[in-house]
């Protein structure tokens, strides 16, 4: 939270005249305040919105605020929750803090000191938010170009980048399509002794055998049914720089021996030309294929492979480096926000959970595909799952959807326990929202609660 915005605070609490009271003097200290009677609402609310800071009561009719909290805490573990009390056993107190409760105060509540503990949870998130910044900025100086992420495997292959980058090494960047195996070629290129030549970018999938050689090599003037003139290759244009060649799997078998002579002589011949030149380049290839099979197959040359694969660099899916997916979604939110001039803060907790737990298999492509369509279509302060694509949305559903009851549980169980068991564990899976519940089992409301009330009677 910006220090100069306003605190946007949700007040939990079931007694509506304490409720409606604790508002007005909240209000009145310059915050922004929202109310709820319920924990389920609470947990609702703090789904759909990111609070500054929650204060909540533990005696509540249908959800206790130590429940709440628990759930809460799923979707959103930075959020500061203070928990009011009118029992002020040390049972309590624990295990609200064990539950992740930033304090705990008791009632009757002294204002006084419910202000001096709303003030130093504020500041202290504040803080530890300015922290993250200031980390962000003097590291990003030593960071390899727009490469993010701190997730183990994005340590490792940074680490294995920050060694090869110096050296003068051919090397192979695999991994499967969308992870970002040109911003690992980028950045070798800019951290080594050659950034100051040009790195030149080939997508070897992308030309006819024909159209790459000349391409990669140059023409000579009527070499070829129009060639009006004479043209320099990539590699010239690369000449003290670096070459990237991408989705090399994909070059034909004769491409893949000019190649190999180019890697062992250093030297190029034109299109339509008798004469070699010499060539100062470094080599980078990528691939989202098994180049080690396609050599066991015959579709690719076992030399070649082992002159381009002197040091092998994985780019790990996204699926693996799920740690890094807030990070990325921010870089993504605030790229395409001043792009399409908005003012994005960010995104709902219930959001970046959908964003958390589905798959990626487009990997950080389709998270910043996802990124760009939100920003355009979001109407507010804050990405909401509306915005996400339908994908995102029916996989999330999905993986929320009530269990099986197990096999003998089938066998042995009346309907009527079958039922219990699907209605109480939707309930759950949708974290004690009854609206969501009879959405997801296809019933009314109003039909979930006579359900409901009909278990609580047994």
């Amino acid at each position: 939270m910006n220090r100069d915005e306003q605190a946007n605070i949700l007040v939990v609490e079931d007694d509506s005249g304490h409720l409606a009271v604790l508002q007005t003097i909240i209000k009145s200290w310059g915050y922004l305040v929202e109310g709820t009677d319920e924990g389920a609402k609470a947990v609702e609310k703090a789904r759909e919105r990111p609070f500054d800071l929650i204060l909540m009561d533990v005696r509540m009719a249908t959800m206790s605020g130590i429940q709440a909290l628990k759930l809460i805490k799923q979707y959103n573990p930075a959020i500061p929750i203070l928990i009011m009390t009118a029992y002020s056993s040390v049972e309590t107190a624990v295990e609200a803090l064990k539950a992740g409760a930033y304090d705990y105060l008791t009632k009757p509540l002294d204002f006084d000191v419910l202000r001096i503990a709303m003030q130093r949870a504020l500041e202290h998130t504040s803080l530890k938010a300015e922290n993250i910044d200031l980390k962000k900025q003097l590291t990003s100086t030593f960071e390899f170009e727009n490469i993010i992420g701190r997730s183990a495997p994005m340590k490792e292959l940074i680490d294995m980048v920050a060694m090869v980058a110096p050296s003068e090494a051919t090397a192979l960047i695999t991994g499967e399509s969308g992870t970002g195996k040109e911003l690992v070629a980028r950045s070798i290129h800019y951290n080594s002794g050659r950034r100051e030549g040009a790195l030149v970018i080939v997508n070897c999938a992308a030309l006819t055998e024909t159209l790459l050689e000349s391409e990669l090599f140059g023409h000579e003037k009527g070499a070829f049914t129009g060639a009006d003139r004479r043209r320099e290759g990539r590699f010239m244009q690369a000449n003290r720089g670096t070459i990237f060649l991408d989705e090399i799997g994909e070059m034909a078998p004769i491409m893949q021996a000019k190649l190999l002579r180019v890697i062992q002589e250093r030297e190029i011949q034109r299109v339509g030309s008798d004469e070699t030149v010499q060539v100062d380049v470094r080599i980078l290839a990528a691939t989202n294929r098994d180049l080690q099979e396609d050599v066991s197959a015959g579709g690719f040359r076992e030399d070649l492979y082992y002159r381009l694969n002197v040091v092998t660099l994985r780019v790990p899916p996204l699926r693996e480096r799920v740690d890094d997916i807030p990070m990325l979604a921010q870089h993504f939110l605030e790229k395409y926000s001043e792009r399409n001039r908005k003012r994005v803060k960010g995104f709902t907790p219930l959001t970046m959970d959908m964003l958390l737990k589905y798959d990626w298999p487009g990997n950080v492509r389709e998270l910043e595909n996802a990124v760009e369509r939100a920003i355009i279509l979001v109407p507010g302060d804050y990405v909401t799952e509306a915005e996400l694509p339908l994908s995102i949305i029916q996989s999330y559903r999905l993986k929320a959807e009530p269990k099986v009851p197990p096999q003998e549980f089938a066998h042995h169980a009346s309907l009527e326990d079958i039922e219990r068991h699907a209605i109480l564990t939707t309930l759950e899976a949708a974290g004690g929202n009854k609206s969501e519940t009879a959405r997801r089992l296809g019933i009314t409301r109003k039909t979930l609660h006579k359900k409901l009330q009909k278990y609580k009677a047994h």
